[in-house]
């Protein structure tokens, strides 16, 4: 056993109540419940079933702390590595490309557990208060110009004095497409609706949506966590709203560059062929003055957003005329980064 005592402390303040067993949820650690954020019916002019799964109910504000929940489990499964004398090394420190709601989530948590400091890429040109946030809880900002080209994992990692540590932007070996977002993603197909929309930034968030209604669908023995209606899920259209505008109000949303971006229309065309989810499933370009009404009536409703966060809701209206009035749409809020928020 290599474990430093304070190793050895951290491994055990990490509890993983369970991997998928719904009356012993993993999050939000210091309560944990499933599902972890409410969903619930909001009035939408022109439709009579629109439904919210509202995810400014998180720690930080977004759905990315149940992203920043995974890379403290993934120091656990090092830890218990190491404890069985697997590896040698300390523990390495994390990496990523960030425009604020994600280092804020991911440090939020490796404060919580005395987890070593998140080393942020960030654009010259971001926000001064998100800066100032992520100075202030703890991170590592390393600037650069994120337009000028893609980066690969290994020029991040050294962007950010890291040789020896690990990219959470490019890492397909933390499985983002599957455990970034998991619980979450059956919150939301247990509601089984006939028109889903997300906001599709990354993509890792609809990737898994997609990947867990896959599984669902396409199976008779069904995880523990999923209480949703087969056939309906089968018809789903699941629908991710995105923007290529640099100047969009969605910001979280564009990208000069998405050297990881997951989504693949082959991938989605077999998904779709394969009976997998509903014909019009698909990634659109959201127009900006659908966006600004989407984020009017969240102000009305009271809804706790950032334009990139109720894309979703711009998605819905913009492709109102092609859309039932009567189905059940779900619309995912990814909610909003508080700023200081340890």
């Amino acid at each position: 056993m290599t474990l430093t005592d304070k190793e050895r402390k951290i491994l055990y303040s990490i509890r993983v109540a369970s991997e998928n067993d719904p009356t012993k949820p993993e999050f939000p650690p210091n309560n944990p419940k499933f599902p972890a954020t409410p969903t619930y019916k909001i009035n939408v002019p022109g439709f009579s079933n629109v439904w919210l799964k509202d995810e400014s109910h998180n720690p930080t504000g977004t759905h990315k702390d149940r992203m920043a929940w995974e890379m403290v489990v993934t120091y656990r499964d090092i830890l218990l590595a190491k404890k069985d004398d697997r590896i040698k090394q300390k523990l390495p420190q994390l990496s990523i490309i960030t425009s604020g709601a994600a280092g804020i989530a991911i440090q939020n948590m490796l404060n919580k557990y005395l987890l070593p400091p998140l080393k942020c890429l960030v654009d010259l040109n971001l926000r001064k208060e998100v800066v100032e946030s992520l100075e202030s809880l703890g991170c590592e900002l390393h600037f650069t110009d994120l337009s000028r080209k893609p980066f690969t994992w290994k020029e991040i990692l050294e962007l950010t004095n890291n040789p020896n540590g690990i990219d959470v932007t490019s890492s397909e070996g933390l499985d983002p497409d599957l455990v970034f977002y998991d619980w979450m993603s059956y919150e939301i197909i247990n509601h089984s609706p006939d028109f889903c929309f997300i906001p599709f930034g990354s993509g890792h968030l609809y990737k898994n949506i997609l990947n867990i209604n896959k599984k669902e669908v396409s199976s008779t023995v069904h995880d523990a966590r999923f209480s949703g209606e087969v056939k309906t899920l089968k018809n789903c259209n699941f629908i991710g709203a995105t923007v290529n505008d640099p100047s969009s109000k969605a910001d979280k949303l564009f990208a000069h560059h998405r050297p990881f971006a997951i989504f693949d229309e082959q991938w989605l065309k077999c998904y779709k062929l394969r009976g997998f989810c509903g014909p019009d499933s698909n990634v659109y370009l959201l127009r900006e003055k659908f966006l600004d009404e989407a984020v009017d009536l969240a102000n009305e409703l009271n809804i706790v957003c950032e334009p990139s966060g109720i894309a979703g809701l711009g998605m819905l209206l913009q492709m109102r005329d092609k859309i039932p009035n009567h189905k059940k749409i779900l619309i995912v809020n990814t909610g909003k980064a508080k700023m200081n928020s340890h």
